[in-house]
């Protein structure tokens, strides 16, 4: 299928390593000119390298969205190497675990600044450019927690459960642009975080490390009728066609990639 994206411009935020990363990839190969962004300026231009060593074409922008000036410093160097952004994908955020009744409200706070404010900053900075140029499409990372909230990561669920309110309402703000909104949540999906934790907690228990038996115990806990975990590629195709021309009826949706795992409609 031709997803129509050649010559199409995208900002990925957080895209230095994990699912952002493999989103900027995607995104690449189907001839978009990506901006890849983070906070470590070696993976940044790792990534960089890598998808023009791969025949893509991509810029590397630093910069921490949690701040409006840091983020204002981002939307600058984007539409000045693009010219205009096409695809917004904000994926950056953090996700601190920490037990319900040890988080303060001003982790609560705090986090919602890092994962909502900077959603609503790139949003604000680079949407009324779509908006003018009649095209646009506007993808907000969740997670299957927005839906399932986990009690040691309790802020963290808050602010995803926020990031599909936000793009749906986003949706209805920009109905008759042809712009579009839209969240995609995904569930259990094998990053390199996802690997540090399994083999950290692997280690703790004694136990020796392999991803496969890991994999296997968490599944016990957290089934899904697919019976695995997801791949950072399976999120990003997903990405990929919701930036595309194609996707043109999906508007104000939440998109559950997650096998299953999340026993709801949302």
């Amino acid at each position: 299928m031709d997803l129509q994206l050649q010559g199409k411009r995208a900002l990925v935020t957080g895209s230095s390593a994990g699912i952002g990363e493999a989103v900027a990839k995607a995104l690449a190969q189907e001839g978009v000119f990506v901006v890849v962004h983070g906070r470590r300026e070696v993976e940044v231009h790792r990534v960089v390298q890598e998808i023009e060593a791969a025949g893509g074409r991509a810029y590397a922008v630093l910069g921490d969205l949690g701040t409006d000036e840091g983020a204002k410093q981002v939307a600058s160097a984007t539409l000045k190497a693009t010219g205009g952004v096409d695809i917004l994908v904000n994926n950056a955020g953090a996700f601190p675990a920490k037990p319900w009744l040890e988080t303060t409200a001003a982790d609560w706070v705090t986090l919602y600044d890092q994962n909502v404010g900077s959603m609503v900053r790139m949003v604000n900075h680079l949407v009324p450019g779509m908006k003018e140029r009649g095209w646009g499409r506007v993808i907000a990372i969740a997670s299957g927690v927005s839906s399932l909230p986990f009690p040691e990561m309790a802020p963290y669920s808050a602010t995803k459960g926020a990031n599909v309110n936000l793009a749906v309402s986003l949706s209805k703000a920009l109905a008759g642009t042809g712009v579009t909104s839209n969240a995609v949540s995904p569930g259990p999906i094998r990053t390199p975080g996802m690997e540090e934790f399994a083999r950290a907690s692997m280690e703790s228990a004694g136990q020796t490390y392999t991803f496969e038996a890991f994999e296997q115990a968490f599944l016990k806990n957290l089934p899904n009728p697919v019976g695995r975990i997801g791949t950072v590629e399976e999120i990003a195709d997903t990405i990929a066609f919701l930036s595309s021309p194609r996707s043109a009826f999906i508007n104000g949706a939440n998109v559950r990639v997650d096998g299953g795992s999340v026993p709801t409609t949302n």
